[in-house]
């Protein structure tokens, strides 16, 4: 289950169920890098950027950015927030969950198996699910593979349902160990109308819907023969050599070293929030560091994951029409098949895929060539942040890092 950070991706809801009393925090900065011509510059922005990310997470958070080029060793920040019982010092290669992120993953396996051959991106849901798209307006055989990917179903997020809300907001503890199965969080979709069905030929509409990534994982094992898990592990992970990436699934604890999660409750006690099963699905299940995650786009957009055919695919976006609240969270951009695509200052577009979660939040972003990436990881040690505010702050660090040209 993907673990919410606003109402629908996740952090209005949890941010107003879990009212924040806290007093300020010390706080310390540090930064890794070397200082090559060229790069000296880019470390000054990186701190002076990595601040604002914090102010603008609430400042009791802890943040950790990693930028990696062609040229040299690694640029790496982190700010950390010293508590009663943790310590302000974040390891550089902090083990987190990737939440959201997980889907580019995903999408990158189901795009594996259509160079392959083994599906197609104009199969419906029915084909491969009969029956499991159904009842209450919906209609897997109006449904492909393409709209499950580029989030084009009009499919209700199981996320958004009360119940699953009430849970996760307001008695996190009594269901952190969740094992939910991804069939039955579609089912729990199914009882709810879409917010609308595609038509063929007519005007696209975009809505996020966590509900599509189940079903693609569904679709995946099905075509590719394995768990979604293992075609991750497999296609993915192990051919980049990814040591630090893994897919816990119901196992609830994070490897070594990471940075504990708390979140305030609303009488004011602390919950660490760290260990957990809720983010076991291919929405959401993935765990990696900075450094894994970069490697990870880095591949994927100099080429080295998918043919020509599929990346190009993969990049075909569509505008985000239907929702409102993902556009106010993050007012730039298009969306293509788990990837969205933001405009450059500078000219150009990088390419990223956001991750929310409890007490979590991962910002990847990647050149278009390629060449450049870098990931923010921020911890929560109080309350999550406010995504607008959060995405402007981790935007303006993206794009002052891709934009500038080190010298060779």
């Amino acid at each position: 289950m993907h673990m919410p950070s606003s109402k629908k991706s996740g952090a209005a809801g949890l941010a107003a169920a879990l009212l924040v009393l806290t007093s300020p925090a010390a706080a310390t900065a540090t930064t890794a890098g070397h200082t090559e011509p060229g790069h000296s510059s880019t470390e000054a922005v990186l701190r002076q950027d990595l601040a604002a990310v914090r102010r603008a997470g609430g400042g009791d958070v802890n943040v950790l950015a990693r930028v990696d080029g062609p040229n040299g060793p690694p640029l790496m920040a982190r700010l950390g927030t010293r508590t009663a019982d943790s310590s302000d010092s974040i390891p550089w290669n902090a083990h987190f969950r990737v939440a959201s992120t997980t889907k580019t993953f995903v999408a990158t396996v189901v795009l594996q198996l259509v160079a392959e051959k083994r599906l197609s991106l104009d199969d419906t849901v029915e084909h491969w699910l009969p029956g499991v798209v159904t009842g209450n307006g919906n209609d897997g055989g109006r449904i492909t593979a393409r709209d499950l990917l580029r989030q084009t179903s009009g499919l209700y997020d199981y996320i958004d349902d009360p119940q699953i809300q009430d849970r996760l907001l307001n008695h996190f503890d009594e269901n952190r160990y969740d094992t939910t199965p991804a069939a039955d969080l579609v089912a729990v979709a199914m009882q709810h109308r879409p917010l609308f069905l595609p038509r063929p030929g007519g005007a696209t509409r975009w809505a996020y819907s966590n509900t599509n990534y189940l079903l693609a994982g569904m679709i995946a094992e099905k075509a590719g023969g394995a768990s979604w898990q293992d075609l991750v592990e497999h296609r993915v992970i192990a051919k980049l050599g990814l040591r630090d990436t893994s897919i816990p699934g119901l196992d609830p604890f994070l490897p070594d070293p990471h940075v504990n999660a708390y979140l305030t409750t609303p009488d004011g006690k602390r919950l660490d929030v760290t260990d957990h099963s809720l983010q076991h699905t291919a929405d959401s299940g993935v765990v990696s560091t900075t450094a894994d995650l970069n490697t990870f786009f880095r591949a994927l957009a100099g080429g080295r994951l998918l043919p020509a055919e599929q990346w190009h695919e993969m990049r075909r976006t569509v505008e985000r029409n239907d929702d409102p609240e993902d556009v106010a969270e993050m007012p730039e951009g298009t969306y293509g098949l788990g990837l969205r695509r933001i405009p450059l200052s500078c000219g150009g577009f990088y390419y990223t895929h956001e991750g929310d979660g409890a007490g979590v939040n991962t910002r990847p972003a990647v050149s278009a060539d390629g060449r450049r990436a870098v990931t923010i990881s921020l911890t929560t040690t109080a309350a999550p942040p406010d995504l607008a505010a959060l995405n402007r702050a981790t935007g303006t660090l993206v794009d002052h890092v891709l934009c500038h040209t080190p010298k060779s």
